[in-house]
């Protein structure tokens, strides 16, 4: 064996280099951007309808090509804006004396490719800059993951008021056994409004049972309805854009918040990539988003991660979907989700573009668990990294959805949350929840700290509740007959955001009065230094002060 230079064995054992990288490999769809076989930015518009879009005639469009066309791009003023040059476009993008309507607009009339285009011409820094002005709320926001390897309600919902307690705007859930999903929609429900007030939260399941959990007011929101952008991949999945557009109905029509989910590498994934490059898939799947009337997409790779991270300016790429998923006016939930790096620097590399420039929710999902139990298969951030993030705002002034807390305080929290939850589960007649669950959801790291409860009762339980009918009203009942009036009264309201649909408007959270804020009443206004939202006053105060921050009084 040949002899090692000792820097190389080094740093062959260093984290990076744990994590797969390949080279490009276009024709199987292996390369973020500007693929030899994406297609020529094109449209020809007769008679207010589009016939030909990026090189393909009508009558050979296939139904993402038939969708986008139709109810994605505006007609009249498509071949106007496709006219515009791609530099051009791209440089009103970072043009602070360019307005976001402005760039809206021309967006609204470009084709994929075109799009893409735009985006190849940007490096990374620009296109931090263009999420800065064109994403669609003001204010920053962030989600969590709330699941256990179990299970555990009682642990899931000491967990979803802490996550809350912390700031996020939302919290997503899982399963581990499919059957548990009701009582894991309770958990978030009810300890979410634990730790703060007006949090939405949704359950990941199957659709219909995803769509009927939100019917009965145990979830606020939806996101896991996953668009493609070859038609391979849709067939696959027995969809089409006209289905998932009617499911995006169907909750609407009940006053649930949803957005559609996609992301970079999917295509790759399904062996359906047709030789194009990433990014151009994922743009279709942006319009497809936008064309179904969905007020927003979880995009930023997602569960694909690791596809556009293996290859050569995948995680730019990244970026761009997410600044696409802006320029067409829609609410983004922007990844740094599921793990993809053994790396912290990576990891940390990665969520700085959306970090830096601020998003909807800069994550879709930052685990507000530790990774072993996060049930979405990891996270890019879990809570053993709080301190870091909090230091990571404070040092760069950042506003990243979150605020220091006090040990004191998440156990308070906490434990009411396990207690609620306790009280809960006795006034609806399930399984029982001892006082030394409550105690140690209370003070637990994580499901390993939890004692072990009967699976298969738990299981028949939140199945029989189903049965039962139970819904979000029952909910509020059992809290006030339980002596949690206040968490009652959080939930009540949760459920009259459903009747006046206020925050089915695009980018809409609630604070922790329910007021709704969202892109109609908070429209990020950004256009240059002094403009736009600003982390200062009381808030900048507040990320200051870290728990760890020495004060005059210690001195």
């Amino acid at each position: 064996m040949a002899k090692r230079q000792k820097r190389f064995e080094v740093l062959d054992a260093r984290e990076v280099n744990q994590d797969g990288f390949v080279t490009e490999w276009a024709e199987v769809g292996l390369i973020a951007m500007a693929s030899p076989s994406d297609p020529k930015p094109s449209v020809r518009v007769q008679n207010g309808v589009i016939v030909e879009m990026d090189g393909v005639k009508r009558e050979d469009f296939d139904f993402n090509d038939q969708f986008i066309a139709d109810h994605a791009i505006d007609a009249s003023v498509s071949e106007q804006m496709m006219a515009i040059p791609t530099i051009e476009i791209a440089r009103k993008l970072v043009d602070i004396n360019v307005s976001r309507t402005e760039v809206a607009k021309i967006f609204s009339g470009l084709t994929a490719a075109k799009i893409a285009g735009v985006m190849d011409s940007l490096n990374i820094v620009e296109m931090a800059m263009g999420i800065q002005k064109m994403r669609a709320r003001r204010t920053i926001g962030n989600q969590a993951h709330a699941t256990n390897l179990q299970d555990n309600p009682v642990l899931m919902a000491a967990d979803s008021a802490e996550a809350g307690f912390y700031g996020f705007s939302e919290i997503e859930t899982t399963v581990a056994v499919f059957n548990y999903g009701p009582f894991n929609a309770l958990a978030l429900l009810v300890g979410g409004q634990v730790g703060r007030p007006g949090i939405l939260s949704q359950d990941a399941l199957e659709e219909s049972i995803e769509l009927e959990l939100g019917m009965r007011g145990l979830t606020a929101y939806a996101e896991t309805v996953s668009v493609y952008g070859t038609e391979q991949v849709f067939v696959d999945g027995d969809d089409t854009p006209w289905s998932k557009a009617f499911l995006a109905g169907s909750y609407a029509s009940r006053g649930i918040k949803m957005r559609f989910t996609s992301g970079t590498g999917s295509e790759v994934q399904m062996a359906y990539a047709n030789g194009m490059s990433m990014l151009y898939l994922e743009i279709r799947c942006v319009m497809i988003t936008k064309g179904a009337g969905v007020q927003g997409l979880q995009n930023g790779s997602i569960s694909c991660i690791a596809v556009p991270a293996g290859v050569p300016g995948g995680i730019r790429a990244v970026l761009a979907e997410n600044l696409v998923t802006t320029c067409l006016d829609l609410e983004v939930a922007s990844g740094n989700d599921q793990t993809f790096s053994h790396s912290p620097i990576r990891r940390t590399a990665r969520m700085m573009g959306q970090f830096l420039a601020g998003t909807d929710f800069i994550f879709s999902g930052y685990s507000a668990v530790p990774n072993y139990d996060n049930m979405f298969a990891g996270s890019n951030f879990d809570c053993t990294d709080y301190d870091d993030y909090l230091v990571l705002q404070r040092d760069l002034k950042i506003d990243g959805g979150l605020r220091p807390v006090s040990e004191e305080d998440v156990i308070k929290v906490r434990n009411k949350a396990a207690k609620a939850m306790q009280a809960v589960f006795q006034q609806l007649g399930l399984p029982r929840i001892t006082d030394e669950e409550v105690e140690a959801a209370t003070y637990a790291f994580g499901s390993e700290d939890m004692p072990s409860r009967d699976k298969v009762q738990d299981t028949k339980a939140a199945q029989e509740m189903m049965k039962r009918g139970v819904t979000g009203v029952d909910v509020v009942v059992a809290l006030a007959k339980g002596g949690f009036k206040d968490v009652a009264q959080s939930v009540l309201d949760l459920q009259k955001q459903r009747v006046s649909g206020d925050y089915l408007h695009t980018s809409a959270i609630l604070d922790q009065n329910f007021n709704v804020i969202s892109a109609v009443n908070d429209l990020n206004d950004y256009q240059g230094p002094g403009t736009g939202y600003r982390l200062e006053g009381e808030r900048w105060k507040e990320v200051q002060n870290i728990r760890t921050a020495i004060t005059p009084e210690d001195i």
